[in-house]
């Protein structure tokens, strides 16, 4: 059956993330750049919160999606805000793209959860190992 879920576009039912939760604190902590960030899509979206941070994967990771994630001074970045202050070219933006791609891949098999931000269900994915993933791809493009 997930087979045909997947192809018939069945969400997933993940648990609730448990509100005394490392990830509950951490998305606690960017409560308004997140209700911000979620308010701004009608796809799906995936958090994954670190200490410093909240990565998003807007869509349907790993064949079609964005990244979006707020920083440690509550700013909402994404490909655009590398674009206009790094000055990326359309070819390293795929790089980064394919490379976020692939540790979407790597990390599929990670506990999943469901949560609400700001009336949103989205998916929060507790992984340090994704997190550090996603934090070093980003920072070698940002450089």
């Amino acid at each position: 059956m997930g087979i045909l879920d997947s192809l018939f576009g069945k969400k997933q039912d993940y648990p609730p993330l448990e509100d005394s939760s490392p990830a509950a604190s951490r998305i606690g902590q960017m409560k308004e750049p997140l209700e911000k960030l979620t308010s701004e899509f009608s796809d799906p979206i995936e958090i994954v919160p670190t200490e410093q941070a909240a990565y998003a994967f807007i869509g349907k990771p790993p064949k079609k999606f964005g990244v979006a994630w707020v920083d440690p001074s509550g700013k909402i970045n994404n490909f655009k805000t590398l674009v206009d202050e790094k000055g990326l070219s359309m070819s390293s933006l795929e790089r980064l793209s394919n490379k976020l791609k692939e540790a979407y891949i790597r990390s599929e098999s990670e506990s999943r959860y469901a949560a609400t931000i700001a009336d949103r269900k989205v998916v929060v994915t507790p992984s340090d190992a994704m997190a550090s993933d996603i934090e070093k791809i980003i920072e070698e493009f940002a450089k």
